[in-house]
């Protein structure tokens, strides 16, 4: 390590006392006047070459502690190569939200917004500096959306990091953009299997280094509906509709597959495109081979739709329904069509997990966002959005440190070191560990059978099927 210019000088200050010391023949006298802590009066020298070599990020509780506090070789995390960010004394520390707050979507981004504006309060100060997240950008549920925001938040060299966002589609298009500018952005709600990995060691299609999530991969998910159609249910034909998004396709993809490798039988598997509203002319493509069951993970309206107009299709009165985590929300479920379908999404029974930044217990979370917004959560990832907040403000807080100015410098390559790393953390969601691509959910599914919709807290907590990977 090198050292700092003040700690030099200083240096060179003890040693003249010491000589001038030994001149006068009063070494005991001086050695206590001039040392920084308890050490016998006979250890001068070996006190001034041990604080040398160990630098001042081990022994600071001195006079010598302004220094240290502002010395840029601290060994705070990163080397640099992704670029730093100065904030100035009095200046916040800039990270950024992106949820799809406005739209027909909005009941997934609102939560996610309420859950990382709770935890940014709940942190506090990162070494003195004060954080804010600004206001919420909305990513549209969509790749255009996904795209103007990661510009505007690029453009601002200030941001240190970004949570988000609600929808895999709108990730997919932003991450390039935040990877390219060496930033970490990590997802609360995000589940598609393309923006991680296959789990076998294969980086996906849309995957980015810089890249984290809270979500579960829906890989897991899918096989958890397909291991409850194929052998708790019994059934051994199903079908899928997806609507080409990143996030439905890849879940039906995924169930699809697990159920096949299970030895059920593949009866169909097609799209819709957004924006429809009549879908019997899919339905009924799908009715030709009478599927046992029917799985449509995708987003309100269509979903509506589709739950709606099945039961009127000729081959598909007995097909049961199966939805996911997208339409696992307040207003699919307050609808009398989503009455009598398995839904899968994840396991929100957080219980008594505490997150370990904030010290704030899940149930304390959840009841002062009850206060908040006067509701529940109105979509299930709150919780994974608060955890990503505070993991997010953990790695800047360990990739960062106050130099001689009084500057609060933050090396991003220092952030995403610490992300990638993080192993046991735990958090609202249950234990979090983050593997090479970014997998940092509990991969924890539950299925609930929704049978009221005159009750839908009764819905989600109806759980008929749990699944964990080993």
């Amino acid at each position: 390590m090198k050292l700092s210019r003040k700690l030099m000088m200083l240096l060179a200050v003890l040693l003249s006392f010491s000589l001038i010391a030994a001149a006068c023949g009063d070494d005991e006298e001086t050695v206590t006047d001039n040392t920084d802590d308890t050490d016998t009066d006979t250890d001068t020298d070996t006190d001034t070459d041990t604080d040398t070599d160990t630098d001042t990020d081990t022994d600071t509780d001195t006079d010598t502690d302004t220094d240290t506090d502002t010395d840029t070789d601290t060994g705070s995390l990163g080397d640099g190569s992704l670029g730093t960010i100065t904030v100035a004394p009095g200046e916040e520390v800039q990270i950024r939200s992106l949820n799809a707050i406005t739209g027909e979507v909005a009941f997934l981004g609102i939560p996610n917004q309420v859950g990382i504006e709770l935890a940014v309060s709940h942190y506090g100060d990162i070494h003195g500096f004060a954080v804010t997240s600004g206001a919420g950008l909305d990513d549209l549920c969509s790749a255009e959306g996904g795209v103007a925001a990661a510009q505007q938040i690029v453009a601002d060299e200030q941001v240190a990091g970004v949570i988000g966002t609600s929808c895999s589609g709108a990730a997919a298009a932003a991450a390039p953009l935040i990877s390219d500018a060496g930033l970490a952005m990590i997802s609360g709600s995000n589940t598609s299997p393309s923006l991680t990995s296959d789990l076998q060691g294969n980086a996906n299609e849309n995957y980015r280094a810089g890249y984290y999530r809270t979500a579960h991969n829906d890989l897991f998910q899918g096989a958890a509906m397909a291991d409850f159609v194929y052998n708790d249910l019994g059934l051994t034909t199903a079908a899928a509709i997806h609507d080409g998004d990143p996030y439905t396709q890849g879940l039906a993809q995924a169930f699809m597959d697990a159920f096949t490798a299970l030895g059920g039988e593949n009866a169909g598997f097609t799209s819709v495109a957004k924006g429809d509203t009549d879908m019997v002319p899919v339905l009924t493509e799908i009715a030709g081979a009478s599927p046992q069951a029917l799985f449509f993970p995708i987003f309100p309206p269509e979903g509506n739709f589709i739950a709606a107009q099945a039961g009127g299709v000729s081959g598909l009165e007995d097909t049961q329904l199966l939805a996911a985590d997208g339409l696992l929300v307040d207003n699919f479920m307050e609808d009398p069509a989503s009455e009598g379908i398995y839904m899968s999404g994840p396991d929100v029974r957080f219980g008594t997990n505490v997150n370990e930044s904030t010290g704030q217990t899940a149930a304390d979370v959840l009841a002062e966002y009850e206060t908040v917004q006067g509701e529940p959560p109105s979509a299930a990832f709150w919780g994974h959005s608060y955890d990503a907040a505070a993991m997010l403000l953990d790695a800047i807080a360990a990739a960062s440190q106050v130099d001689a100015d009084g500057n609060l410098v933050i090396d991003r390559a220092g952030i995403r070191e610490f992300l990638n790393g993080i192993s046991g953390y735990s958090g609202l969601i249950g234990t979090i560990n983050c593997d090479a691509f970014g997998d940092c959910g509990s991969q924890k599914i539950t299925i609930v059978d929704h049978t009221d919709s005159g009750d839908i807290e009764a819905g989600k907590a109806n759980v008929v099927f749990e699944y964990a990977p080993a």
